[in-house]
């Protein structure tokens, strides 16, 4: 069967903000009915899927459940990108994804296995060569291990890791632990094996995103899109 489009803005509702939540929001939040409902609906969605879930669908499509679209998704209609925390390649810094990304034109690459990088490059090679050294666009990398086996391994790994990044990425490659479990549906991330790809605008807003590996039109929207971001 045909591969069918993207059909929904991608992200969450809210403003993504760095700010920790203090212990009284916090409280809030577990006393609201309507969130604890969420999170039930959650879990018992969580318990029907899982890692061999996962490697199933990758049989199917390379893991691709829907297609890029052609043009930016209309401002007055897009998500946000939520607030990611991770440590800086370069320094270890803890950074957010809010702070880096404001004001600027970027390409997000959510990275979780050797696969999903693959799909991350086969998007971003030729746009990242384009639009190398210009003051707005930038590419994020977030590896985000969820896992903490695999987190502690890639933290052990660290200097491997800095060896295959090229060093100019460095500032803006974030290793993550953080749990995604909530935003995965809204950011359209089902699958934990694939690579996932947006376009935030300097509002923080999802304009763009793509999954798995990247077909030849896919790419060429991405570039088109980031293109009309970054000349208005």
């Amino acid at each position: 069967p045909a591969i069918p489009p993207l059909r929904r803005p991608l992200g969450v509702p809210d403003v993504p903000t760095a700010k920790t939540k203090t212990l009284s929001e916090r409280s809030a939040d577990f006393l609201n009915q309507e969130k604890q409902l969420e999170r039930r609906r959650h879990l018992l969605k969580e318990a029907s899927t899982g890692y061999f879930y996962d490697l199933h669908m990758t049989r199917v499509h390379g893991g691709k459940t829907w297609m890029a679209p052609k043009v930016l998704i209309r401002e007055d209609k897009a998500l946000y990108f939520p607030n990611i925390v991770g440590n800086r390649l370069d320094n270890g810094v803890k950074a957010s994804t809010t702070h880096m990304c404001a004001g600027r034109v970027s390409v997000i690459a959510m990275l979780s296995t050797k696969m999903s990088e693959i799909h991350a490059t086969s998007y971003t090679k030729s746009i990242n060569a384009l639009y190398h050294g210009h003051p707005v666009y930038q590419y994020v990398q977030i590896n985000l291990q969820e896992n903490i086996l695999k987190s502690i391994l890639v933290n052990i790994f660290l200097s491997s890791l800095r060896s295959k990044v090229p060093p100019d990425q460095h500032t803006r490659y974030l290793v993550s632990r953080q749990n995604m479990e909530y935003v995965r549906v809204p950011l359209g991330m089902t699958n934990s094996r694939i690579g996932y790809v947006y376009l935030v605008d300097e509002n923080l807003k999802v304009r763009w995103a793509a999954c798995a590996d990247a077909k030849k039109e896919e790419e060429e929207a991405l570039i088109r899109c980031t293109g009309v971001l970054l000349n208005r």
